[in-house]
């Protein structure tokens, strides 16, 4: 195959969704000045769609599919896969990616995969002429062009290190965490990276050492190599044999880490799984002798490896064999607001001021009470009310009385307006939502607002220190009826029970009934001129209402104004009447009830008005 395996138009399909490594490729191609993602593609097994990313100061949307060949098939330019498959499943999706002809490099990044499909793997991937990173490997990076998943980090070891922009060093190792360490040590001793791999600790990686020191002797833009072996296996040894054949006629840094093995006990397994000697040839210090007797540089430490690496290069610009690459300044990556907010880097103002709960610690709370609490009280919702509308926690009669106002006002029948639409709308086939709004929205001053109304009116009047007498010709002088005045039954001889049950309750649990009491004086001003003009039970629950906040002792006067004009009164109507119109739409739909259509006789036909 190219001994190129990435350019700066090179672009990848990532199987398996994950947000944070797709957005740190992206932020790295900001880095390098890409025009377009390299990231065409995501295969989230299961689920179609797009993910939206930032690339640059900007955002993106990324095609997401279900399966790998779709992917493929869609995005034929892509020939890198980084596959982020399980253990499990990584085997058979990377062997799916390496048999797709438009695919030359598959970088495995889980760990745990059998030997033997990694052998597999490696097989496959020689028979077809392509490439496999890993398994086990964070993935490599060509340095001003593609970078795989998470490889060196964060966006400010990347710039650290020089990574943004290409130099004359190319690099392999097996360990990923290694290798972010080896990448700042090459940018402080030479022009930087050319290219850095890390083929994983497995015992049978896809790829060898070897595999890439060759290519890398092969590309004209790297001038020396730089490797990191490790004991246990007999790679290093591979190439060894390559110095000697002359195959490699780069310099070459290698350390060979494990030299403290001999301070254990045989066969001690050091980090990775193939990081174990089972023969002298396999220990750390045999492999670093015979590397340096073939004409490798060897350090005498890992802490002279950078010394060495600053040596060879050195020598190297001396003989005019490397012109150091130009330092090039990175682009500051804007800041991530979300990681911005965590890390406490910034402060936003606030869209939306909220202070009756809270859903964000650790139990749900009204007004600062654990909802446990809330439950085990047994203040019911009329006290779940009082700390939701009002803030306050009332006390046992004014949560009664806001259900009994619930109970009261729950259904007036299925001739009312809000019934008639949420049936009409039932019966039209509509849910459950549609159908209830379509009958809250008949709520206003004719259906439901003598409740609101009442209690403006009679409040009003009340604080104004207007006689009933002054109220009634009040309200007559601007042409409006009394709210909560009048029934077209009940009447003063035919009482409506519902207004007896709650003057009663009123009585004998408010402190005082000083609006209700000024209704009853405007009653029997009415009722005398005519016997249906009595307080209907809209008019005794908002007169009522007040008294209740009033009887507290824990509202103000403003506070009580406030609530009864921000219309709390509705909001308990329509709280309450939903009750009814949700019962009659179970009604209709339990009785399989067909469309509704208004019979003729009921319509009047005047065509020639």
């Amino acid at each position: 195959m190219k001994p190129e395996l990435f350019t700066k138009d090179t672009t990848s399909i990532v199987y398996g969704y994950h947000v944070n490594a797709i957005q740190r490729m992206l932020d790295f191609d900001y880095a390098c000045g890409r025009k377009t993602p390299s990231v065409a593609a995501i295969v989230n097994p299961g689920t179609d769609g797009v993910h939206k990313v930032f690339f640059g100061k900007g955002e993106v949307l990324l095609p997401m599919y279900g399966n790998f060949a779709a992917a493929a098939d869609k995005h034929p330019k892509a020939d890198v896969v980084v596959n982020f498959a399980s253990f499990r499943s990584a085997f058979d999706s990377s062997m799916e990616a390496l048999n797709h002809p438009n695919i030359r490099t598959v970088c495995v990044i889980a760990e745990g995969v059998p030997e033997r499909r990694a052998r597999q793997l490696a097989a496959t991937a020689k028979k077809l002429d392509k490439m496999v990173i890993g398994p086990a490997t964070v993935g490599g990076i060509k340095a001003g062009c593609f970078k795989i998943a998470n490889t060196a980090g964060t966006y400010e070891n990347i710039v650290e290190s020089r990574l943004h922009r290409p130099g004359s060093v190319g690099f392999v190792s097996k360990s990923g965490g290694l290798s972010n360490e080896c990448y700042n040590i090459i940018a402080r001793n030479t022009d930087g990276l050319y290219e850095g791999i890390a083929i994983g600790g497995d015992a049978y990686p896809g790829s060898t050492l070897l595999d890439h020191i060759l290519r890398y002797e092969a590309i004209p833009a790297v001038k020396m190599i730089v490797a990191l072996g490790e004991i246990g296996g007999t790679e290093e040894l591979r190439i060894v044999e390559a110095l000697k054949a002359k195959k490699i006629t780069k310099p070459l840094v290698i350390w060979v880490t494990g030299t403290c093995s001999k301070m254990f006990p045989a066969g001690v397994q050091f980090g990775h799984a193939g990081a174990k000697a089972g023969s002298d040839l396999e220990t750390a210090d045999a492999k670093n002798a015979a590397l340096k007797a073939a004409g490798a540089v060897v350090p005498d430490s890992f802490d002279d490896y950078g010394v060495k690496v600053n040596e060879t290069y050195q020598r190297l610009v001396k003989k005019g064999a490397i012109k150091p690459a130009a330092d090039v300044e990175a682009p500051a990556l804007p800041l991530d607001f979300a990681q911005a907010m965590k890390e406490g880097r910034i402060r936003k103002a606030t869209t939306f001021i909220n202070t009756i709960s809270n859903e964000k610690k650790e139990e749900l709370e009204y007004l600062n009470i654990p909802i446990s609490k809330v439950l085990d009280s047994g203040m019911g919702i009329g006290g779940v009310i009082g700390l939701l509308w009002f803030k306050r926690e009332l006390p046992d009669y004014g949560r009664k009385f806001l259900e009994t106002a619930l109970m009261l006002t729950a259904d007036h029948g299925p001739a009312v307006s809000g019934a008639h639409n949420a049936i009409v709308t039932a019966r039209a086939g509509k849910d459950i939502i549609s159908s209830l709004v379509s009958g809250l929205l008949t709520i206003g001053p004719r259906f439901g607002g003598a409740i609101d109304g009442a209690a403006q009116e009679f409040k009003r009047a009340y604080d104004a220190g207007l006689t009933p007498e002054q109220f009634i010709k009040d309200m007559k002088k601007k042409g409006t009826p009394i709210p909560g005045i009048g029934h077209r039954v009940k009447s003063v001889t035919n009482p409506d029970m519902r207004v007896t049950q709650m003057k009663a309750f009123c009585r004998k649990n408010f402190k005082k009934t000083t609006l209700l009491d000024y209704a009853l004086e405007v009653e029997k001003l009415t009722t005398a001129k005519k016997g249906n003009l009595i307080l209907n039970v809209d008019g005794c629950i908002g007169i009522s209402f007040v008294d209740m906040l009033s009887s507290t002792g824990s509202f103000t006067a403003q506070e009580i104004d406030d609530i009864v004009k921000m219309g709390c009164l509705n909001a308990l109507f329509v709280v309450g009447r939903s009750i009814g119109l949700f019962g009659h739409i179970f009604d209709q739909k339990r009785l399989k009830q067909p469309m509704y259509r208004t019979p003729y006789d009921e319509i009047a036909y005047m065509t020639d008005l």
